[in-house]
């Protein structure tokens, strides 16, 4: 099917490339190593329960939850432009 300037099969090229994206990213984000005992930011205690249930942890649960925010907010960027926005 023609898809304008676009070649055959490069909308699912894109649609791959940014679950790959994606991907990556969480991989990346996932802790690993030892857990810290107390918060690289605000040094307060991290409770045994959640070091035992995230390996590598390194942030108290309001610390992560803030730098999850951040995170969100920073990746709301859409790689599909419209036509229109194309065409200008």
């Amino acid at each position: 099917m023609a898809s304008g300037w676009a070649p055959d099969g490069a909308v699912q090229e894109q649609i791959d490339a940014s679950v790959n994206e994606a991907v990556e990213l969480a991989k990346s984000r996932l802790p690993s190593g030892i857990s810290l005992s107390h918060c690289e930011e605000c040094e307060e205690p991290i409770p045994e329960a959640r070091r035992d249930a995230v390996p590598g942890v390194r942030l108290c649960i309001s610390c992560q939850s803030e730098l999850e925010k951040q995170q969100k907010s920073a990746s709301n960027y859409n790689r599909r432009g419209s036509k229109d926005s194309q065409l200008r």
